[in-house]
This record gives structure tokens, C-alpha cells and sequence, in this order.
């Protein structure tokens, strides 16, 4: 049996397309050269605008960054006022820091305030941007640094935000291996169950998914003993 080449398939495919295409090219363009020559012109005019939007890579490349601002602004990442230094520190602190910020205190979580409704190791929906996250810290009220805070709340939304529980939670990025890191407040998150995300790290985090959470490692359940305690 003959194998079927890449061009030879294009081949075939134009062959198939010539009689519907030009059965249509007859019926749009009409029958005068006037309405054949402003039918052309027609085509030519769809044709750039097709080129110059869908087509053209630069496009979608430009919509991709805008999107992905998005997301970094959403999540606190952007960079307003060019400040660029200010946002890198800000962004290794979400990742880890000595300081007890952004959930990153090893301070014992106990008792569970009954106020903190999500747990470590909850599958998470992120409002705002709909994105899916695992729960991965919590502090019962805002722990960050003020230049923060006053990048991502007004001073109306700043006070109500301080006395609000705040969770640390995993997102992934825009690449296969890449992390986003967030510190996001009680009344912009859903909990979800029966639905496993991809995150790169999360081994780090915890031993594994029992279908409806993830289950933490021993380190972790140290610092949270209660998460992994339902209410009664």
C-alpha cells in the first residue's frame, strides 16, 4: 500500500476543495467584471486582515504576554512603577522566607481557629482568574510585607484584608515545569474535590492524593495537626 507524503496529502486536499471553491467564488463574485473586480478586492481585503491578526504569530504572541500579565498581576506579581528589584524580592519571599510571611512560618497551626475554613492540601479555585491551586499554607490573619499590601489592596479593601485568613497556594505556570506562587485571601478561593492539577513541587508538600485531597508530608503535618482532622 502506498504511503501518503505531507505534501502529498496538501496535493490531494486542494484537489478536493477546487470545485466547492470555485462553485462559491462564482456565486459571490457574480457575473459582470465590475462585481467580479469588487469581489477581488473583497477577498484581497479579508485576506490581509486575516494575515495581520490571526495568521500573524506576533499577534498571538503579543495576546499570550497580555494574558500572562494577567495572571502575574492577579496573583501580585506585576510591576508597577518599574519596580522590578522590588517585585523579584517580594516573589522569592513567596517561595520561602525566615521572616513568617506569606505562610511561611513554621509556627505550630494549633488550635485551628474555626474562622480558617480551607485546609493544607485542598484542591482550590481561584475566583477571579479561575485558577485551579493547592492549599500548601495558611495564616489566620495577613502576614506581608506593607509595600505589598499596599500594591494589592486599597486602604477600604487593606483593612478588612489584614483580619482576613490568607492561604499560600501553588499554581501552575504558563511552561510544563514552570510554578506560580500565590498568597491569596479566604473570600477569593473555592474549595473543589474529585479533581487531581499538575503542579510541579507538590511531592515536595506532600506523600500523595487520597482522591479528594492531597495528604501531607510528615514536616508539613507537623506545623498544620489539625488539617488533616475533620470537623465533627
Amino acid at each position: 500500500m502506498p504511503q501518503l507524503t505531507a505534501p502529498a496529502v496538501l496535493q490531494l486536499a486542494l484537489l478536493l476543495s477546487a470545485v466547492p471553491a470555485q462553485y462559491l467564488i462564482s456565486r459571490w463574485c457574480g457575473s459582470s467584471v465590475t462585481q467580479r473586480y469588487h469581489a477581488t478586492a473583497r477577498l484581497l481585503r479579508i485576506w490581509k486582515e486575516l494575515r495581520t491578526s490571526y495568521l500573524d504569530s506576533t499577534v498571538w504572541m503579543e495576546w499570550a504576554n497580555l494574558q500572562m500579565s494577567k495572571v502575574k498581576s492577579l496573583l501580585g506579581f506585576g510591576q508597577e512603577d518599574g519596580a522590578a528589584q522590588e517585585s523579584f524580592a517580594i516573589e522569592s519571599m513567596m517561595n520561602d522566607n525566615d521572616q513568617g510571611l506569606f505562610g511561611a512560618s513554621k509556627a505550630v497551626r494549633s488550635p485551628r481557629p474555626p474562622f480558617v475554613f480551607l485546609r493544607v492540601g485542598e484542591v482550590v479555585l481561584e475566583r477571579k482568574g479561575h485558577m485551579v491551586g493547592v492549599v500548601v499554607g495558611w495564616d489566620p490573619e495577613m502576614r506581608a510585607p506593607a509595600e505589598w499590601v499596599d500594591r494589592m489592596y486599597s486602604n477600604f479593601e487593606e483593612t478588612k484584608a489584614e483580619r482576613t485568613p490568607h492561604y499560600k497556594v501553588l499554581f501552575s505556570g504558563p511552561g510544563t515545569s514552570s510554578l506560580l506562587v500565590a498568597y491569596l485571601p479566604q473570600t477569593q478561593l473555592d474549595r473543589i474535590t474529585g479533581m487531581r492539577p499538575d503542579i510541579p513541587t507538590l511531592e515536595s508538600y506532600f506523600t500523595h492524593f487520597d482522591g479528594e485531597r492531597f495528604i501531607m508530608q510528615p514536616w508539613l503535618k507537623e506545623i498544620y495537626p489539625e488539617d488533616e482532622v475533620e470537623d465533627v
